[in-house]
């Protein structure tokens, strides 16, 4: 009788691959390896800008709150959350549909609306805060020739 032989094989030790390895893994295409990628980026931005904006407003014990201006971050939080199609609403009296500040004017409105400003305020007052200051004629050179 044969004897049936069994190999015994040595499995390979897997090697650690990285997120950058393992996202050409996931696609051979490079742009949408790019895509990935990207979007990542934009969740890391996200949770980046967030995290900045909650510590501005909560106290958490044993660190120093440090009050800074949250408008840069504010911005990049709406910027970020605008790239995933997310966009922010202000609410007013209760309704969260965005609605135009100011309603469109039109060309007769915009043309009677100069005509009344250059009828009162045919002149125009500039204040200058720099001194000394003087307005005086130059002499017109005289061309040579």
């Amino acid at each position: 009788m044969a004897e049936a032989v069994k190999e015994v094989k040595a499995e390979e030790p897997k090697k650690s691959v990285g997120p950058i390895a393992k996202l050409k893994e996931l696609s051979e295409d490079k742009e949408e390896q790019m895509e990935i990628f990207s979007t990542f980026v934009r969740l890391g931005i996200l949770i980046w800008s967030g995290g900045i904006l909650t510590l501005n407003y909560v106290t958490v014990p044993n660190f120093p709150q440090k009050n800074i201006d949250p408008t840069f971050i504010a911005s990049v939080f709406t910027g970020v959350l605008a790239s995933f199609g997310i966009q922010t609403a202000n609410k007013k009296n209760g309704n969260s549909a965005a609605k135009p500040a100011v309603a469109p004017i039109s060309k007769q409105d915009m043309e009677k609306l100069i005509e009344k400003a250059a009828n009162t305020a045919p002149a125009q007052t500039i204040r200058l805060e720099q001194a000394p200051m003087v307005l005086a004629p130059s002499p017109t050179p005289t061309k040579k020739g």
